[in-house]
């Protein structure tokens, strides 16, 4: 368990904040690229760390993210005219740019003078790329290069993107993406049927046949390899291998030659995050059933609210809990597999949950893995030590696995062809 210092740290990302710095140490996805379609574009009101922003994309496709109050009367923005080079202030027409700067102040005879007294606001670099859009929140001389992923320079037609918003604290929800054992418990059916993860090549059978993972780890200079390990038939050992990337970007295991995913959690403040799931394939368009499980399927990813990025299965309706399939069928009774997790992080004593009460085990020991990392970073950059992840943003051309080897065989020999991203 963690100290209550220890747990504040970790979920508390406001400015000044130890992790709100770490986090905006590094190039974050703030939006989808579909968004922000076109120039001069609708703006899109963006909450991020705690701070209330407005995106747009200006005449010339330029992205701005800045603060969404007008210099002139803190008006907000996100009801302003994007026109002609930049976003026009509803109120009294004030024009900023994508760097934050006064263009315009027609309201008053002395504004052409004036504006150039007007200190700028604050604005984020942002840029598009691989369908999302990407913010960089720190300081500029900080500034690292922006993460080169693998779904950055795939054609769209190799890639989809899915959003959520959730109401939690990121690090609950994304400590699900690196906590093997549960799936084998929340995902799994009591019917026989077939499982929906292991019937579209996400994971083999083993996983739930084995309930009790082994963990094995390799530090990188990115983040931290998470092995989990686990009995196979015929002297073979079944193994996981997540890839996780500071400061909450997780790959998660899949088969050889079969799409990679890509989860990230993004504050929006200390009580709920931005999810999205990021699915591509690096040599061809997605085939039928990597596209059926990368979009709202309803199974594999939820049915959103039409107009929404919120799910239809949600705290309020108890996630469509279905008690009479719970007893016949599934684990949960719930039934898209995200919203399973969800309905057991969302609340966990709340939207924070309260970590000096756990009593944590040796399938936890990635979870503790991944803190410990989390924390002596945080610590580190408040010593005045900036962090070396962010400027490995060129190494992030890594893959997860998810493969059967010999039982003699060690996992970081044995499957090293696949870590590395190559083209099938």
């Amino acid at each position: 368990m963690l100290t209550r210092e220890e747990n504040d740290l970790l979920t508390r990302t406001g400015a000044g904040t130890p992790m709100g710095d770490l986090y905006r140490r590094f190039w974050l996805p703030v939006l989808l690229a579909s968004e922000l379609p076109t120039s001069d574009s609708d703006p899109v009101r963006v909450k991020v760390l705690g701070e209330r922003l407005v995106a747009f994309k200006d005449t010339q496709g330029r992205v701005g993210l800045v603060d969404q109050r007008c210099p002139h009367r803190q008006s907000n923005l996100f009801f302003g005219r994007n026109e002609d080079g930049g976003l026009r202030c509803a109120y009294h027409g004030w024009k900023i740019d994508v760097d934050g700067n006064c263009l315009d102040i027609p309201n008053a005879p002395e504004g052409e003078s004036f504006k150039a007294k007007v200190f700028a606001i604050a604005a984020y670099p942002a840029i598009e790329r691989g369908g999302f859009i990407w913010a960089y929140m720190g300081p500029r001389d900080a500034q690292p290069p922006v993460p080169n992923f693998e779904i950055n320079n795939v054609p769209e037609s190799h890639r989809y993107i899915s959003k959520m918003l959730l109401h939690a604290n990121w690090l609950q929800l994304m400590e699900g993406e690196i906590d093997s054992s549960h799936v084998s418990f929340l995902h799994s059916r009591i019917d026989k049927g077939d499982n929906a993860l292991s019937s579209r090549n996400r994971m083999q059978s083993a996983m739930f046949q084995d309930a009790s993972p082994t963990w094995t780890f390799k530090d990188t200079d990115y983040g931290i390899m998470l092995g989990a390990k686990r009995k196979g038939a015929d002297s073979q050992t079944y193994w996981r291998v997540n890839q996780w990337l500071m400061p909450a970007f997780t790959m998660i295991a899949a088969r050889p030659g079969t799409a990679v995913h890509l989860q990230i959690r993004v504050p929006i403040d200390d009580e709920s995050s931005i999810f999205y799931r990021a699915i591509w394939h690096p040599s061809r368009p997605l085939s039928a059933d990597e596209n059926w499980d990368a979009k709202e399927n309803g199974i594999n990813f939820p049915e959103l609210i039409p107009g929404t990025f919120h799910g239809k299965e949600n705290a309020d309706n108890d996630y469509l809990i279905n008690r009479a399939a719970q007893r016949t069928t599934s684990f949960t009774g719930i039934k898209s597999v995200p919203a399973q997790d969800w309905a057991v992080q969302e609340d966990m004593g709340g939207p924070i949950a309260d970590r000096t009460l756990e009593r944590l085990v040796s399938a936890d020991a990635a979870i503790i893995s991944v803190r410990k990392r989390l924390i002596s970073t945080a610590r580190n950059l408040q010593e005045g030590i900036e962090p070396s992840e962010p400027q490995a943003g060129d190494r992030y051309g890594v893959r997860p696995i998810d493969i059967m080897l010999d039982e003699k065989a060690e996992i970081w020999d044995g499957a090293r062809e696949y870590l590395e991203a190559h083209t099938w």
